[in-house]
């Protein structure tokens, strides 16, 4: 039978026509109710839009290991003013041809800055061990402006004259010793991170005191290395402070790190397995 000019969708199979309709109302189905959704979203107060959206929780470790972190980021100068003898260990010294040993008492923050960065990339990963190191920078940073503002603000004239004196003296350091402070963390800081992480893609999950000991006493070379050169160069010889430094946070870190490093990675893991 000649068709002529009937168009062909009139010749599908009725068992097609109806698959057809079915698919365009299924589809018109869901752009109503798509738009009933936007409209009900806009409806409401924009402090609670979106509140359906799932939030990605933080783990408790890497909270409490951050804020740990960022508090010792700001004692570290304030500590570093004072030094410290290292008792027993400070008989060391003479015999590699410089004087007892002693450090200033700011590497016992650094030291745990150390830890928990290297914490941190054994629980979540060398990534976000590098992130927290960045951050870092802020209250740092923050602290040396805190620190200077104060300095340049008068005292009042009911302070004692030796408190007086001896926090002005405290907050009164040049820009080349906040610069070398700010310049040997970031880098040394993050040395430490991937030393740590790469022994931990060679060795894997074990050998942790190893790990963490090679990656601290480099990292503290290096440290020792751009805060002496960077804050004191042309001011004093600095060859026997470098020598004396080194040596001293070499053996702090060989003898403290490791044990400390056990205990926070225990910690952590214990606080990811806490119940809600």
């Amino acid at each position: 039978m000649a068709t002529g000019n009937v168009p062909t969708g009139l010749l599908s199979p009725p068992g097609k026509r109806k698959r057809e309709d079915a698919a365009a109302c299924e589809r018109a189905v869901q752009l109503r109710a798509t738009a009933a959704e936007v409209f009900a979203d806009r409806e409401k107060p924009a402090s609670v839009r979106g509140m359906d959206t799932p939030v990605r929780a933080v783990p408790r470790s890497l909270f409490a290991l951050s804020i740990f972190y960022g508090g010792m980021v700001c004692i570290a100068g304030v500590l570093g003013n004072k030094q410290v003898s290292l008792g027993p260990l400070s008989a060391l010294g003479p015999w590699f041809g410089v004087g007892p040993l002693a450090v200033e008492a700011g590497i016992f923050a650094f030291l745990l800055l150390v830890v928990v960065s290297s914490a941190v990339a054994e629980l979540h990963g060398g990534a976000t061990a590098n992130r927290l190191v960045l951050f870092g920078f802020v209250p740092l940073v923050v602290s040396i402006v805190l620190s200077w503002i104060v300095h340049l603000l008068p005292a009042s004239p009911d302070m004692q004259p030796a408190n007086r004196d001896a926090i002005q003296l405290v907050l009164g350091a040049t820009w080349r010793i906040w610069l070398g402070g700010i310049i040997a963390y970031g880098i040394s800081q993050t040395l430490n991170v991937t030393i740590f992480s790469w022994l931990k893609g060679r060795e894997g999950a074990s050998l942790l005191w190893l790990r963490a000991g090679v990656a601290s006493i480099l990292s503290q070379i290096v440290d020792t290395l751009l805060f002496a050169t960077i804050a004191f160069a042309g001011v004093f010889p600095i060859g026997e402070l470098l020598i004396g430094q080194m040596i001293a946070k070499v053996t702090l870190s060989a003898i403290l790190v490791p044990p400390l490093m056990y205990l926070f990675v225990a910690l952590g893991r214990r606080l990811d397995r806490a119940p809600a």
